[in-house]
């Protein structure tokens, strides 16, 4: 019993960033019965303060990442790899913050709640960027993912709301219970739920063994679901479209790039010595989600429908480095992640200038005549709609052009002209927006106001667009730092 305490009290910096999300978490919840209706903003400084002190705790921890430095039986790992993902969910989860307080008062759900909700689900992310343990893997999933279920029906009198939200906790059961059942595999062929010891023995597994097979299929389908890939993404535009707009900006984002943590995490560590197992699948799931995704963007009229659909091309466009699998492809993928957290954020924070009394603010009609009632709104659409489409400057061509370019490295030279093909389908859609902004008469002459935080959040998520388009080496050195952790390869 002292050894164990012995070693949780020498191990226990190295959950520091999580701890500090989980504290200001629950202060929320202390102190928010004190605090009158007119003062519930204040919840969302506490949350910012939480961030703010989770990021510094993570900056502290860089010299143990530099040597991948393993805690608590080797249930987590602080490495590059970490590093980089924690910060990207401490950035994703301080913009919602700054976009969510003037949306919850003018729905008139300002609650702390929401914000402890927020900070747990961000406890949930960074484990599964550091966990190294199937258990430490599925209970930060489940953290992350209960979180989210509550978070999407938070507006109890809005009936979209609360019918995304079912089918959201319905279908995350079911995605829940298959990623178990492959995890079960996983122990039953190796005899330990510890990434590095399963890794070794499925790189003693002869060619094409049907067990790795069939857990290499559950692990994959539970891991689609989460991240919205083709045939698993049923729930993404229902919840998209019936959440909050602050959280639907969290989940499309957050969610989805610690899902890709995890995916990583598997494939690169776990199911690498069995690549031929999974390539073929990884190549398929890419297509099909980038020929449903775009092509049932098109025929969307309501704009977090459409970006839902959009999401889940995005999410072929970063299977594509994968499929890749060489260090360009893989840096790609770190890359398009980082930025495309602020560029598609920035997208979902225009929607949710839009909101007001009355008005939701999410059809296509309402971005109709933008730039003449409130032309910087306009401009950033348009700057964040052209790096979704992957038009230069922004971070998103720069994001496309390396997978692009990883896939010809490879050999992949059919794969990378089919996905510059979808570009065409997802300039269309992309520019009926910006021709709604622009081009036609405002049917509703009411300026659209941005508050305080929401001027913050948008100027720090153009500034990403653009700097990383214009001059994107510092974003790629941090890609590359994150690979350095062996994973196993």
């Amino acid at each position: 019993m002292q050894g164990l305490l012995q070693s949780t009290l020498r191990d226990s910096p190295l959950i520091m960033p999580e701890v500090m999300l989980a504290f200001f978490g629950l202060a929320i919840l202390l102190t928010d019965f004190l605090l009158e209706p007119k003062q519930k903003a204040w919840n969302a400084l506490t949350a910012s303060l939480g961030v703010i002190f989770s990021a510094l705790a993570l900056w502290l921890l860089k010299p143990l990442a530099a040597i991948s430095a393993e805690g608590f039986h080797g249930a987590i790992v602080v490495d590059p790899f970490f590093m980089l993902f924690g910060f990207i969910f401490l950035a994703a989860t301080l913009l919602v913050i700054f976009l969510s307080v003037r949306y919850l008062e003018i729905e008139d759900e300002h609650h702390g709640e929401y914000y402890a909700l927020m900070l747990f689900s961000t406890v949930g992310m960074m484990f599964l960027a550091c966990g190294n343990d199937l258990v430490t893997l599925f209970i930060a999933l489940e953290t992350m993912a209960i979180s989210f279920y509550v978070l999407s029906g938070f507006l109890r009198r809005d009936r979209r709301s609360n019918e995304g939200a079912l089918k959201y906790v319905l279908l995350g059961a079911f995605s829940s219970g298959i990623l178990a059942y492959g995890f079960s595999l996983l122990y039953g062929i190796s005899g330990s739920t510890n990434l590095n010891i399963i890794a070794t023995v499925l790189a003693q597994r002869p060619g094409g063994d049907l067990m790795v097979v069939i857990a290499v299929m559950t692990v994959s389908a539970g891991v689609f679901f989460k991240i919205a890939a083709v045939p698993f993404h049923q729930w993404a535009p229902d919840v998209y479209e019936g959440a909050p707009t602050p959280i639907t900006a969290y989940v499309s984002v957050a969610s989805k790039t610690a899902s890709f943590a995890l995916l990583l995490r598997l494939y690169l560590g776990v199911f690498w010595p069995v690549r031929m197992d999974w390539t073929a699948l990884l190549t398929a799931v890419a297509i099909l989600s980038m020929t449903l995704g775009n092509l049932a963007a098109i025929t969307q009229t309501n704009i977090k429908r459409l970006l839902a659909y959009s999401s889940i091309s995005h999410v072929g466009y970063i299977l594509l480095g994968l499929v890749a699998g060489n260090e360009r492809g893989l840096q790609a993928m770190m890359f398009y992640l980082l930025t495309y957290a602020f560029f598609n954020t920035g997208a979902f924070a225009i929607v949710i200038v839009l909101r007001r009394k009355g008005v939701i603010g999410d059809e296509m009609e309402d971005l109709n005549g933008l730039s003449q009632r409130n032309p910087a709104a306009a401009i950033l659409m348009l700057i964040f709609l052209l790096s979704l489409a992957g038009v230069p400057p922004t971070a998103g061509f720069v994001g496309k052009l390396l997978i692009f370019w990883a896939l010809i490295e490879t050999g992949h030279t059919k794969l990378a002209v089919l996905a510059v093909l979808y570009i065409l389908p997802a300039v269309y859609y992309y520019f009926k927006m910006i021709a709604a902004m622009w081009s036609r008469e405002a049917t509703d002459q009411v300026r659209p106001r941005i508050s305080m935080g929401q001027a913050v959040a948008l100027a720090a998520m153009v500034l990403v667009t653009l700097a990383a388009g214009v001059y994107p080496e510092p974003f790629l050195r941090l890609a590359t730092y994150s690979l350095l952790t062996p994973f196993g390869r």
